[in-house]
């Protein structure tokens, strides 16, 4: 298989539908307890240039759906939609999660922010494995 032999629509609404969730996630669901988890204001975060910070965040998304994407096509053709979610759910469960949480205990970084920023990455992969799963 190619690497580039994707469903490219698929790859940039599950890129989207991550990008939707943060926005979400940190915005009227766990916002305010995110910002005085890493010791922010909303002050603080107007100072962002929004056009930088999240364009780099939407091309890293691009990059985390192109990369489930490949892995479907390559490993899981004729598996359900239910596994696939499953499979993106797992991912970042397995490998995200714990390398998230490893950064956090070095840098002695509060606790509620692992919960904050794990459940994110989980509901991150899972909205982009469903994305995915229904379009493949």
């Amino acid at each position: 298989m190619n690497i580039l032999d994707v469903n490219w629509l698929a790859v940039v609404l599950a890129a989207l539908a991550g990008f939707v969730v943060g926005g979400l996630w940190y915005g009227p669901i766990m916002g305010k307890s995110w910002m005085a988890a890493v010791g922010k204001t909303e002050d603080d975060l107007k100072n962002i240039n929004p056009l930088k910070t999240y364009g780099i965040t939407f091309l890293l998304a691009l990059l985390a759906s192109w990369t489930l994407a490949h892995t479907y096509a390559t490993y899981a053709q004729d598996l359900s939609v239910t596994v696939k979610i499953l499979t993106a759910f797992g991912v970042a469960l397995g490998f995200i999660l714990p390398a998230l949480w490893t950064n956090y205990n070095f840098q002695d970084a509060k606790r509620p922010l692992y919960w904050i920023d794990g459940g994110y990455w989980l509901l991150f992969y899972t909205a982009m494995g469903a994305v995915h799963a229904f379009m493949s």
